[in-house]
C-alpha cells in the first residue's frame, strides 16, 4: 500500500481530492476499518492539518483542524477548566478530531450530556467535486440552514474530507468519584443500569463489565455533594468506592479499549439495556471474545483476537478494527442520506454508504 497524500492546507486538500477518481480520508489509524476500501483508492492523510484555528474560552467554543490529536485538544481545554463531555476515545493512541467525528464513537461521558453529535457546531470540508464548503457555524447560536455537520458524525468519510471542525465545550467538573457496584449476573446489571437511568443521581457515566460481576458508576460535580450521593447509591446497591488512582486507570482503560485483545478486531453494537442479557450470551459463545457495555447500556463494544470468525450480528453495529463488513446487523436506509451523498459527492469519489 502506497503512502497516503498529506496536504498541509485546505487548498492542498481540495487539490488532492480532485487529483484522483477515488479517495478516502485517513487519520491516525486508530479505527482502521473505516478507511479499508476494496479496489484502487487514494488515501489522503490529515496528519499535517493540525492545530487550533480559534478558541474562545468565554464562549465555550473552539475550531480546530481535522488532524489535530484529541489529546492535544483535551490538554488545552483543561488549562481553562473545560472539556469535551462525550469523552473522546483513543486519545492516548493518537486519535484525531476528524477521525473521531467520522467514527461517531463516544466515551462513557455520553451518558449524561449527550454524544459528539450534540456538541459539533460546524465543519469546513472538501466535497466530491473538490470544493471547500462550510456547513454550520462557530458559535452555539447558529440556526441558519440544515444541520449538515451532524451528517458527518459516523459518516466514515463517505460525504467528504473534513478540514476544520467547530465544537462547543463544557466546564470540567470540580470532582469525580467512581463506584464499583456488585452485579452477580446479567439481570443484576440490567437492574442497576435501568435504576441509574431513572434515579435522581444524574450519573456522569455508568458502564458495565461483562466478564466481571460489576457495574461502574461515575459521579461528577462539587465535592461536598458527591459524598452524599455515593452513600445513597451504596445504600441501595452493594459495592464500594474506588480509590482515585484506580478509578482513573479504570476509565483510562475504557477510553483506550485496553481490555480488548491487542491486534484483534473491534465492533460497536447499538442496543438497549434490556437486550444486554441476550448480547452477553451471544458474546460468551464466541471464543476469545470480550465486551464492555457503555452509555448506560445503550452501546456494547465487542473485541475478538485477530483471525477469529464473526457470526452474523442481530444488532446494528460498526466495525472499527479488523476484517469483515463495515456495517453489522440490520441497517436502515434513508432517502435523505442518499440525497445528501448525491449532492456532496456527485462524481462518486468517496466510498459508497454501504462500503
Amino acid at each position: 500500500m502506497s503512502s497516503p497524500c498529506q496536504p498541509a492546507t485546505l487548498a492542498e486538500l481540495a487539490e488532492a481530492v480532485r487529483s484522483a477518481p477515488r479517495v478516502i480520508a485517513v487519520g491516525a489509524g486508530t479505527k482502521p476499518r473505516l478507511a479499508q476500501i476494496a479496489g484502487s483508492c487514494m488515501r489522503i492523510s490529515t496528519a499535517k492539518l493540525t492545530g487550533f484555528i480559534e478558541y474562545e474560552p468565554s464562549e465555550f467554543t473552539f475550531t480546530a483542524l481535522a488532524g489535530t490529536p484529541v489529546r492535544e485538544i483535551a490538554a488545552i481545554l483543561a488549562e481553562r477548566g473545560q472539556y469535551l463531555p462525550f469523552d473522546p476515545m483513543l486519545g492516548e493512541a493518537g486519535a484525531t478530531l476528524g477521525g473521531t467525528v467520522a467514527a461517531g464513537v463516544n466515551g462513557p461521558g455520553r451518558w449524561r450530556y449527550g454524544g459528539l453529535r450534540d456538541f459539533i457546531l460546524g465543519v469546513r470540508f472538501v466535497d466530491g467535486a473538490g470544493r471547500v464548503l462550510r456547513m454550520g457555524g462557530k458559535v452555539v447560536k447558529n440556526a441558519a440552514g440544515f444541520d449538515l455537520p451532524k451528517f458527518f458524525v459516523g459518516s466514515a468519510g463517505r460525504f467528504g474530507v473534513l478540514g476544520e471542525i467547530s465544537f462547543k465545550v463544557f466546564p470540567r467538573p470540580a470532582a469525580t468519584r467512581t463506584l464499583r457496584l456488585r452485579a452477580a449476573d446479567d439481570a443484576a446489571r440490567v437492574q442497576i443500569l435501568t435504576a441509574g437511568a431513572a434515579a435522581r443521581w444524574e450519573l456522569d457515566a455508568i458502564d458495565a463489565a461483562l466478564d466481571e460481576p460489576a457495574v461502574y458508576a461515575r459521579l461528577a460535580g462539587p465535592e461536598p455533594a458527591l459524598g452524599g450521593l455515593a452513600a445513597e447509591i451504596l445504600g441501595r446497591f452493594p459495592g464500594e468506592e474506588l480509590p482515585p488512582d484506580e478509578a482513573r486507570e479504570r476509565w483510562r482503560a475504557v477510553g483506550e479499549f485496553a481490555w480488548a485483545p491487542p491486534g484483534g478486531s473491534l465492533v460497536k453494537l447499538v442496543i438497549t439495556p434490556l437486550q444486554l442479557p441476550e448480547v452477553a450470551a451471544w458474546v460468551r459463545v464466541q471464543e476469545g471474545a470480550r465486551a464492555w457495555c457503555s452509555a448506560g447500556g445503550n452501546v456494547v463494544y465487542v473485541a475478538r483476537p485477530a483471525g477469529a470468525a464473526w457470526p452474523a450480528s442481530p444488532w446494528p453495529g460498526l466495525r472499527l478494527r479488523g476484517d469483515g463488513e463495515l456495517w453489522l446487523g440490520p441497517r436502515r436506509s434513508y432517502a435523505v442520506q442518499e440525497a445528501v451523498k448525491a449532492t456532496l459527492d456527485p462524481e462518486k469519489r468517496f466510498p459508497g454508504l454501504e462500503e
